[in-house]
């Protein structure tokens, strides 16, 4: 059992590393460890820079337990709008395809919130792949490859809902990244292009072909962006429109087709 002191000694390593909810955070560790040296083995990858997430082999998505593993992209609070958006827009018995997967959140979620759904996700990221196929293993059919590419060719003009969890950081600022965005994961899980839209664009250029009348395609992008974002989902022949949460400061277009 812990004592107050080794607690707040706990707290007081993971302050002076840098981690802003400390307290939470050792919550956490002490929640995970089996024992005092897996506990010590996990504090010292946390004080140099590991994401909690990666060290502690999970997170917490709107509910969810989420398994995580090193190298794949740590799912955001910010992206639970993306999430809420996604269940008032989907339907039961509807065919949904997650994008840019990475760890599979986004579909474990959408799978415990909205009944029957039949659902695929992808990425691009090897470890990511492996990563979702575990997590989604029974729950959607987890595929390799580009965007749309990875994709089962029968899926093609069916799909009702993709939801594109893509990279929107503009490659200019991904050096001013959180240290744990920066050095543990793939640059190409945050890398959009020079404005940070370059994925988008793909994936909206190709989404009338994927979706069924009246499918929706949904993305999540920075508040600054969204006017150009529009624009993108517009040109690619969609109807586009915009859902904000302040509380969250996320925003997500949202095209749909026919």
């Amino acid at each position: 059992m812990t004592s107050s002191a080794d607690l707040d000694t706990l707290v007081q390593r993971l302050r002076a590393a840098g981690c802003v909810f400390a307290e939470e955070e050792a919550d956490v560790l002490l929640a995970s460890a089996g024992d005092g040296a897996e506990l010590e083995r996990m504090v010292a990858a946390r004080v140099t820079g590991v994401p909690l997430e990666h060290v502690v082999g999970w997170a917490s998505f709107a509910g969810v337990r989420v398994p995580v593993r090193p190298g794949v992209f740590v799912p955001r609070r910010r992206t639970e709008h993306l999430l809420a958006v996604a269940v008032g827009l989907t339907r039961p018995g509807e065919l949904v395809v997650d994008l840019c997967c990475g760890s599979g959140a986004i579909a474990l979620a959408l799978h415990a919130a909205v009944p029957d759904l039949r659902l695929h996700a992808s990425d691009l990221q090897p470890e990511a792949v492996a990563c979702a196929s575990d997590t989604l293993a029974g729950i959607a059919a987890v595929h390799a490859g580009d965007l749309f590419d990875a994709l089962p060719a029968e899926l093609r003009g069916r799909v009702d809902v993709v939801v594109a969890n893509v990279p929107y950081v503009p490659t200019a600022a991904v050096p001013l990244l959180p240290r744990d965005a920066r050095e543990h994961v793939a640059p190409m899980t945050v890398d959009g292009g020079a404005d940070g839209l370059a994925v988008l664009r793909r994936v909206a250029a190709e989404a009338r072909n994927w979706l069924a009348p009246g499918g929706r395609l949904l993305s999540e992008v920075a508040e600054d962006q969204v006017p150009a974002a529009l624009t993108v989902l517009e040109t690619s022949g969609l109807r586009a429109r915009v859902c904000q949460d302040e509380e969250l400061d996320a925003s997500v277009v949202v095209g749909r087709s026919g």
